[in-house]
């Protein structure tokens, strides 16, 4: 249906980087959810006005809210889409993230009611009515329901859409809930032992476990998480294609939404290359990125002495001394200045966020190692945090 739909309706359909398409994507999916979670309900509270049966009348209500978590969605999507604004100048993408953390809270409040509602079962069993027509419908909503996570699954992972994933988390809980009504039905009908509530109760577990793992999906973007390390792999690619580049750090991430990214980094060019020449090489990159990744860029250039022989045998050196120390760090903006007395090394550490020693115990450190080499060589220092 949604695939239908999406060639009907959802112009350039294939391209994922467009924020157009993302959002009517999300939008056709909440649409789709609406309409199917109200065809569930009248079904199944149906289904629970014939068999005088509780679960199978919750189950309905369950979807019922289900419609109210893809207007969520859908409202999420639009509202997304609006465009940047003096107050918001790079959009209202995180929008979709905040969406999808009320879905998540949502399925979280979901499963603590089935929890509540299953442990009052087990202590007051109720004598579940079976017909045909029961078992129809709940079959027919269990495979709803598969469908609806699947589709919102596929295209959640496709559009990276913590939103989507959400909603597909939902689905495969209503997919748990509905089968464990189902079952205890079955059993209830053919043997006479009540285990709904036991039934209840697991799957409400699981419905809190995936609830708390799609809240947290959602809330880490909107706390700034660590880039992907392919798409930072992919920057650095496009900037070191170009020959003019000899390396780049310093690159940090800004998410302010899907299909909404800015980034900075700095590139290391010659020091002694044309500023003309290299300034139009960097307006280039920063074109390809945008072209390539839909991102905007702002790139920094440090110029770097190449070519040198003192300077090569010095930053080889103090490389070696870094890899001893620990082969996680790394170094830039690496520069001598020598004297009659002694020789400034000048560079930046890059260190992990987590790592053992302060920065003035590691600067301390590299300094004796590189004066056992040679007491003449004096070190001035800056730590990084490695940002991406």
């Amino acid at each position: 249906m949604v695939t239908l739909l999406s060639k009907l309706f959802i112009k350039d359909r294939t391209d994922t980087q467009s924020p157009s398409v993302r959002q009517s994507y999300g939008m056709l999916c909440g649409a789709v959810g609406i309409f199917l979670n109200l065809c569930l309900f009248t079904g199944k509270f149906i289904a629970g006005l014939i068999s005088n049966s509780i679960a199978i009348t919750a189950d309905a209500f369950n979807n019922l809210s289900d419609a109210g978590s893809s207007i969520i969605t859908l409202i999420g999507f639009r509202m997304a889409g609006q465009k940047p604004d003096p107050d918001h100048p790079f959009g209202h993408g995180r929008i979709e993230y905040i969406s999808g953390l009320l879905v998540a809270v949502i399925i979280l409040l979901m499963g603590l009611e089935l929890l509540k509602s299953s442990f009052t079962k087990i202590l007051h069993p109720d004598e579940l009515s079976f017909s045909p027509i029961i078992l129809v419908i709940l079959i027919v909503s269990i495979l709803v329901k598969c469908y609806m996570y699947f589709y919102n699954h596929s295209l959640g992972k496709r559009f990276d859409s913590s939103a989507m994933l959400a909603t597909a988390t939902d689905s495969l809980s209503d997919v748990l809930a509905t089968s464990a009504v189902l079952i205890s039905t079955l059993v209830a009908h053919f043997s006479g032992l009540s285990i709904d509530g036991w039934c209840g109760i697991l799957v409400g577990l699981f419905i809190c476990y995936s609830g708390f793992g799609a809240a947290k999906d959602t809330i880490s973007p909107l706390l700034g998480q660590a880039p992907d390390p392919e798409f930072v792999q992919q920057v650095t690619d496009i900037v070191t294609a170009h020959q003019e580049v000899i390396g780049v750090h310093d690159l940090i991430v800004h998410n302010y939404g899907p299909g909404r990214i800015l980034i900075s980094l700095h590139a290391e060019v010659p020091a002694d290359g044309n500023i003309l020449t290299l300034h139009d090489v960097i307006d280039t990159i920063e074109h390809e990125l945008w072209n390539t990744l839909n991102c905007h860029a702002v790139i920094h250039m440090d110029p770097v002495q190449v070519g040198d022989a003192e300077t090569d045998r010095l930053r080889e050196l103090t490389a070696q001394c870094l890899h001893t120390i620990d082969p996680t760090l790394t170094m830039h903006d690496f520069r001598i200045v020598t004297g009659p007395t002694h020789t400034n090394l000048i560079f930046d550490v890059v260190t992990p966020y987590d790592y053992v020693m302060s920065d003035k115990e590691l600067t301390d450190l590299i300094q004796r190692k590189l004066q056992e080499k040679n007491p003449n060589y004096f070190t001035v220092i800056d730590v990084d945090k490695k940002m991406s």
